[in-house]
């Protein structure tokens, strides 16, 4: 088999299970690496790739972006990495470099050729993967590389609005939806110093809410518990759902935000009358520069911060869709590569 075959899970059509998948990769290029996946996350986005929720899926479909794995094969242009390093590729695998964006430290926002790991690009559900060197964080050491995968979506994506709304550890925030986004928001917000207020659909959750750091949890159907919790200067919504809008904009401070983490397929409903008066705003944000991926993972490796997960086998990956799929995850779900 040529050192240029990768062996992946892929989904052939939208909303098919995936199947093994064999490739040709093709020489590696200057700027780019090619990593041996250990570990992979298992993200709700990957499972909007493959039924091409985002109308944007490339197929056959490779999914996976929270890897963990060492360094196999460096192209002549890499920098700062070297062979055998563990490290870590999220949901961007290129940026051009180029762009004021790229130039400014905003690579994330890049306006030229960007590559999302899993879309028109093979991820991480294979036993390798490649991704330009400015995008492959190296792993702390005090990190378990088995839980850290997560961190470099869910926790870059929670980790972001924090830098951006310059959230300090005396302010009041919010958490919508408590799944694999919203646990890994609970966790970095407690490490953060947070008041942190858990708005949950699930009730069975709320002693295990409050272990992992939240103050108080709020059932997130009853729209008089939502009216009734205090101010807060932001809420981050990881739902997927939608959202009583009106009611949560009601419980912001004064130059609130209500930031929103998770894809919502449906328009948001927001009046102008209820967001000018409290200077109040709707806000989005995609995940976070290679410079804000090394800060979380050096945070997460000094605070501890460890998702909770529960590992699967890659061979295992269509059942481990369909247990992310039924909500019966805890909360993220990685796969362990079992090529060989």
């Amino acid at each position: 088999m040529s050192n240029h075959q990768i062996r992946a899970y892929a989904a052939m059509q939208a909303g098919e299970q995936v199947v093994p998948y064999q490739f040709d990769a093709g020489e590696l290029k200057a700027h780019q690496v090619e990593v041996k996946v250990e570990y992979c996350g298992l993200c709700h986005s990957d499972l909007s790739v493959i039924n091409n929720e985002w109308q944007s899926s490339v197929y056959p479909a490779v999914a996976g972006h929270e890897i963990i794995g060492t360094i196999i094969a460096l192209g002549s242009e890499a920098k700062g990495l070297k062979l055998g390093q563990r490290v870590g590729i999220g949901w961007t695998a290129e940026t051009c470099q180029a762009c004021d964006p790229c130039i400014g430290g905003n690579q994330v926002l890049c306006t030229g050729e960007k590559k999302a790991t899993i879309i028109g690009h093979a991820g991480g559900f294979a036993d390798k993967v490649r991704a330009g060197w400015q995008w492959v964080i190296p792993l702390p050491d005090d990190l378990d590389p088995e839980s850290a995968g997560p961190l470099l979506c869910g926790g870059i994506t929670v980790l972001d609005p924090l830098l951006k709304h310059k959230i300090q550890a005396t302010h009041h925030v919010g958490v919508i939806g408590i799944g694999g986004l919203g646990h890994i928001a609970i966790k970095l917000l407690k490490a953060w110093g947070c008041e942190i207020t858990a708005f949950s659909s699930n009730p069975d959750k709320t002693e295990e809410l409050k272990a992992n750091g939240a103050d108080q949890v709020v059932n997130s159907r009853d729209a008089q518990a939502i009216k009734g919790t205090r101010w807060k200067l932001i809420i981050l919504s990881t739902a997927n759902g939608t959202l009583n809008v009106k009611a949560y904009l009601n419980t912001l401070a004064p130059k609130g935000s209500l930031h929103f983490l998770g894809v919502t397929l449906e328009p948001i409903p927001v009046s102008v009358g209820a967001i000018m008066g409290g200077a109040k705003s709707v806000t989005s944000s995609p995940t976070g520069s290679p410079l804000a991926l090394r800060q979380l993972l050096q945070f997460a490796a000094r605070k501890n911060i460890a998702p909770q997960v529960e590992l699967f086998p890659m061979s295992q990956l269509n059942e481990a869709i369909e247990r992310l799929h039924s909500g019966q995850a805890r909360y993220r779900i990685v796969l362990k590569a079992d090529f060989d």
